[in-house]
């Protein structure tokens, strides 16, 4: 299956396929409505100092730094760059910009023992899905590897299975309903305590 393939049927899973056929039919010239855009100037070399020009994820305010073992960045056909702090992210990003063919795809290296993992093209990558390492924005990890043998190693140490990015994506959005449910109540209990009286 092929990457345009997994994103049509990403979109029908997601419920979003009729949501965009009506927004056409009502909307025909418009595309994808203009607050999905990116909003990052268009930048051809997006992935050079990535965690300067892309300090925070725009869907979940997360910062990518923190998070660098798990960043993404897609760099649309037009050149414009989305970056974000996971692969739960970076399944929005391409749902929502469903009009952007995506050109390039980056995720982080956790092969490499670099500080900061190095980003990686995605069709370079395995993927490890499911396995007892925690997930970032979702319950069921999907992590990526600059070699095969890496993510074998890894599975061997925490279990889950390896896949390509296909695949990978396939399960951010099967996931992506128990997910956001999870993330709202992690919020919310946040924020309760933040407006809790301190006891003292």
């Amino acid at each position: 299956m092929n990457r345009r393939d997994v994103l049509k049927l990403s979109l029908a899973t997601a419920g979003l396929a009729t949501a965009a056929t009506a927004h056409a039919q009502s909307c025909a010239t418009d595309g994808t409505p203009a607050q999905f855009i990116p909003k990052k100037a268009a930048d051809p070399k997006a992935y050079e100092n990535d965690l300067e020009k892309f300090p925070k994820c725009p869907y979940c305010g997360m910062d990518r730094r923190q998070y660098h073992h798990s960043r993404m960045l897609i760099q649309y056909s037009d050149n414009l760059p989305d970056g974000v702090c996971s692969l739960h992210c970076a399944a929005i990003s391409l749902a929502v910009n469903v009009d952007r063919e995506p050109k390039t795809i980056w995720v982080a290296d956790n092969a490499s023992n670099a500080e900061i993992k190095p980003l990686i093209d995605v069709d370079q990558a395995t993927f490890l899905i499911g396995s007892q390492i925690k997930g970032v924005m979702s319950k069921r990890s999907k992590v990526a590897y600059g070699s095969e043998a890496a993510a074998r190693a890894a599975m061997a140490a925490n279990g889950g299975e390896v896949g390509s990015f296909d695949q990978a994506l396939l399960a951010a959005y099967t996931d992506m309903s128990q997910d956001v449910s999870m993330i709202r109540k992690v919020r919310e209990e946040r924020r309760q305590r933040a407006a809790a009286p301190r006891q003292g």
